[in-house]
């Protein structure tokens, strides 16, 4: 497996003000354990912004990665040589394509809080998915990336 002339990945955290919410929402148990005494309250506070950031935590681990000739994103890995055209996406277009220009059988690794994208084309005649997808705060960055995988591997 050759690797890629421009490495690139990128893990799609979610923003601060989601940190804030969950500190937020273990005041919520906090203040509705309050009641039973000061060592529920205190409990409630501990566990409810623990569940909160592990939730976070979770829906923003999600990564974006080009290994060798294929692209990861999330749980999908295609290669490289299944990709076709790349079309970077700012923030309207974007939202064009999560909404009314969407095509249901397309792969979305979608973040509504990361507001530009890269749309791909999937060329492998043998896969129903018309494109990918995929939210990411550099789309410039990955589509150039895409392409030096595919040069990579067709010189390889």
């Amino acid at each position: 497996m050759q690797l890629a002339a421009t490495p690139y990945e990128e893990r799609l955290t979610a923003p601060r003000s989601w940190w804030l919410i969950s500190f937020l929402v273990g005041v919520s148990f906090a203040l509705i354990l309050l009641p039973f005494g000061v060592l529920p309250l205190l409990g409630g506070l501990v566990g409810g912004t623990a569940v909160a950031a592990v939730m976070a935590s979770a829906y923003g681990s999600q990564r974006i990665r080009i290994v060798g000739d294929a692209l990861i994103a999330g749980e999908a890995r295609i290669p490289v040589s299944a990709l076709g055209a790349s079309e970077v996406l700012d923030a309207e277009e974007a939202r064009a394509w999560r909404t009314y220009k969407a095509d249901t059988r397309a792969f979305l690794l979608l973040r509504a809080y990361i507001p530009t994208a890269l749309r791909v084309e999937v060329t492998d005649p043998q896969d129903p998915t018309p494109y990918l997808y995929l939210s990411t705060r550099e789309p410039e960055r990955l589509a150039a990336a895409i392409e030096a995988a595919k040069t990579a591997e067709s010189a390889a």
